[in-house]
């Protein structure tokens, strides 16, 4: 077992990974930039070491200074959350490199995943079903790039290899306007991600955002832990998520779960991880892995009984899975709401101190935040603060949980959007389930 860990993140996640490793016996160590050390992980860990001034570039991105704060406080792992380091193939090579567990997958794992040229490659190779569309980078052979596009059917979408977070993507009507769009996506990749290399799939009009959760420990041993609909999204930015997804064909959902599990294995992957895919007319399509814990993680705890955060420290330290497929089944359902500390209307961030924190409570309800009455919230970071997350036996029930909780819920002092989530949860199509991922941008006139 992990004696030590290094919690190489802030805000909510940090949290909970630090209540993860308390469960486990492993001692603690918070890092955190100047503005950060009121924050809760920082005053609940066995240790805490500032990692620098404010800006992430110096702190929670600067990887020296994590390694070295490991170094002096003689830890054995480093957990990198999501975001920040996460998904940094380096990052994952130097912490091993350096003697320490990088509580995550190996790092030429997430330097293929990261390239959503390879990780598509390596999915069909493994069986897990994809988007059609150029099976390659595009090159400069632009008579073969237009058969291509007539060949899976326009519209197309033109994406960075690199890209992410909803960047270095751009859709395409017609074959008039495919060469000059190719161009500036690999103009505007090359400035973004420090790569030009872009590829060609069929758009997907009307999809939904489903998803696989899976827990693997590279010894040969894969579960998945069920599917999450994230379709509630604004600017490729997930709002609400649920689990299970609704109104999936089950002949369908069992295809992909085997697949998924299969890939793991293919792979060799270790630690936790989840398959994102587009769902339409009945079909999943592939579209990325993300390497690490995800932010909507907790809806499928819920319906499972399966802490992700302790099975990612279990396999970190060695341990094969002792879970089997069959153990896992689903149980209710689950909804998850982002609490952002932003304009419920024009969605600019909105730091401040927090006057009054009251979360909502009662059976079936969670939140995972790491706010408290009188802490301020910084200016330099993401906007999220909090997750509520409700559970019920049924979808109908959750929903109505979630309701009450965001009425419950008070953040006093600074804006949230705690409207807009009041506002999703009792609306009559969300309330029937399936909406796409392009319904909460048509709602709001986006």
């Amino acid at each position: 077992m992990l004696k030590k860990v290094v919690i190489a993140n802030r805000g909510e996640i940090a949290l909970r990974i630090l209540r993860a490793c308390k469960e486990l016996g492993i001692k603690t160590v918070a890092v955190y930039s100047k503005v950060d050390k009121d924050l809760m992980h920082v005053r609940l860990a066995d240790e805490a070491v500032c990692i620098g001034p404010n800006s992430s570039t110096d702190s929670y991105l600067n990887i020296p200074r994590i390694i070295s704060a490991a170094e002096v406080t003689d830890a054995t792992g480093i957990h990198p959350g999501y975001g920040f380091l996460a998904e940094n193939a380096g990052f994952a090579e130097m912490v091993e490199n350096s003697g320490f567990t990088f509580i995550g997958p190996k790092a030429e794992t997430i330097r293929i995943m990261g390239d959503k040229v390879a990780a598509i490659a390596a999915m069909q190779q493994s069986g897990v079903p994809t988007v059609p569309g150029s099976n390659g980078p595009l090159d400069e052979d632009n008579e073969r790039t237009m058969r291509i596009a007539k060949e899976i059917g326009y519209p197309v979408i033109i994406k960075a290899s690199a890209g992410g977070g909803g960047r270095g993507m751009r859709v395409v009507h017609s074959e008039a306007a495919l060469i000059n769009s190719i161009f500036v996506t690999k103009t505007e990749s090359k400035a973004a991600f420090g790569d030009d290399t872009v590829y060609m799939e069929k758009f997907l009009e009307n999809p939904r955002h489903v998803e696989v959760q899976v827990l693997a420990d590279g010894q040969g041993n894969a579960i998945h832990l069920f599917d999450r609909d994230c379709s509630m999204q604004r600017r490729h930015q997930k709002v609400v998520e649920e689990a299970p997804a609704p109104h999936i064909d089950p002949e369908a959902r069992a295809q992909v779960l085997k697949s998924c599990t299969d890939a793991c294995v293919e792979i060799g992957y270790r630690g936790a991880g989840t398959f994102e895919f587009l769902y339409e007319n009945g079909r999943f399509f592939f579209i990325e892995m993300n390497t690490r814990v995800q932010v909507e993680h907790p809806v499928s705890e819920m319906v499972t009984g399966i802490d992700i955060i302790k099975e990612q420290l279990l396999i970190a330290s060695g341990q094969p899975l002792s879970i089997k497929q069959e153990d896992v089944q689903i149980n209710g359902h689950s909804f998850e709401c982002r609490i952002n500390a932003e304009d419920p209307v024009s969605f600019l961030p909105c730091p401040g101190k927090i006057n009054q924190f009251h979360a909502p409570g009662g059976l079936g309800v969670r939140v995972d935040s790491h706010l408290y009455s009188g802490y301020s919230i910084p200016p330099f970071y993401d906007s999220m603060i909090a997750k509520v997350i409700t559970y019920a036996p049924t979808r109908e029930e959750a929903l109505k949980r979630m309701e009450v909780a965001l009425d419950e819920m008070i953040i006093d002092g600074i804006k949230t959007n705690i409207p807009l989530q009041k506002d999703i949860v009792r609306d009559t199509n969300f309330a029937v389930g399936g909406v796409n991922i392009h319904y909460l941008e048509e709602k709001l006139g986006l």
